[in-house]
């Protein structure tokens, strides 16, 4: 039995992903899912790229402006949407593409997840209420003392997953990390075109970097971020989306923690920090099957349009 295609684009922050998404569009019947965890919150358009309205209309996108920034999004929300996606847009005859810098829900999609509890916000709500208390040091030698395993990949300032991990523990009544021993749900009915947008050059994809941070800031950065924190008051470095790349500097700078030069070498910095971890993402996947591609390359467009069309027309035979 052979499966339906889908197209992947991977690649790091800056390796031109969007672009090569929309000239595929322009050339074969796909839809575009989002798979970005910046790009899932509503009223964050400058800092994570996303597409304009004039692209939105012309080309179906999926799975962008999911949740209000002061919300959470899992990798498992996130797989069990891609799947209903991907399947409605096979249903229209059409090819899902599904592109972003996102690795963990590329994986998550293509590999499956660990069954671990769902959040539960009373429980949360108690870990916050002791981590205002005590610090999220003190949350984390409490990890320690649970599930030392997990708590060895942690820092004992990341509050997110020191939450999260002391919520599994308390919920499930074992480590976490025993918890993801346990069998995956896998099930993955495509056929996935893995395309890897990698530079031949890292100093000019630091350039391209250096260039779109700018370009965020020039293009209004902190207005939005001060828009949105009037909206939602109660967001704090620790959420979520307060945590992505572009954000978390901005918020520091708003609240006199750094200054603007500070927060433009810091927003490059923690980019470029992002983008090695795209790349080790990616080396980490070891799929034969991975097609790479130089996003420095002049003619990219028509390398990876030749590539698909040879793939679709062998999968079509």
């Amino acid at each position: 039995m052979s499966f339906p295609p889908a197209i992947f684009i991977m690649g790091p922050t800056a390796s031109g992903k969007s672009r090569i998404a929309l000239d595929i569009a322009a050339h074969f019947p796909v839809e575009i899912i989002s798979v970005d965890s910046a790009q899932v919150f509503r009223l964050m358009n400058i800092g994570t790229a996303k597409p304009d309205q004039t692209t939105l209309s012309r080309i179906p996108h999926h799975l962008i402006d999911v949740i209000d920034p002061d919300q959470h999004y899992s990798a498992a929300e996130f797989r069990r949407s891609a799947l209903t996606l991907m399947h409605e847009i096979i249903g229209r005859n059409k090819i899902p593409i599904l592109v972003g810098g996102t690795m963990l829900y590329f994986r998550a999609l293509q590999e499956g997840l660990s069954v671990l509890p769902s959040a539960n916000p009373q429980l949360r709500h108690k870990l916050e209420n002791m981590a205002e208390e005590l610090g999220w040091p003190a949350m984390h030698q409490k990890l320690i003392e649970l599930d030392p395993e997990t708590a060895a990949r942690i820092k004992p300032t990341d509050s997110q997953r020191i939450q999260r991990a002391l919520e599994v523990c308390h919920l499930t009544q074992q480590p976490m990390s025993q918890v993801l021993k346990a069998p995956r749900l896998t099930d993955f009915p495509f056929e996935a075109i893995s395309i890897a947008l990698t530079p031949s050059d890292r100093s000019q994809l630091h350039r391209r970097i250096a260039e779109r941070f700018d370009d965020m800031m020039d293009g209004g950065l902190i207005e939005e971020l001060v828009s949105i924190l009037r909206q939602f008051p109660s967001l704090t470095p620790e959420a979520p989306s307060m945590r992505c790349v572009g954000y978390r500097q901005a918020y520091l700078y708003l609240n006199d923690q750094i200054n603007m030069m500070q927060l433009r070498d810091m927003g490059i910095a923690a980019t470029r920090q992002l983008a090695k971890r795209q790349l080790t993402w990616l080396r980490s996947m070891n799929n034969e099957r991975l097609q790479e591609f130089d996003c420095l390359s002049p003619n990219l467009s028509i390398q990876v349009r030749s590539f698909l069309q040879q793939r679709l027309h062998a999968q079509s035979t």
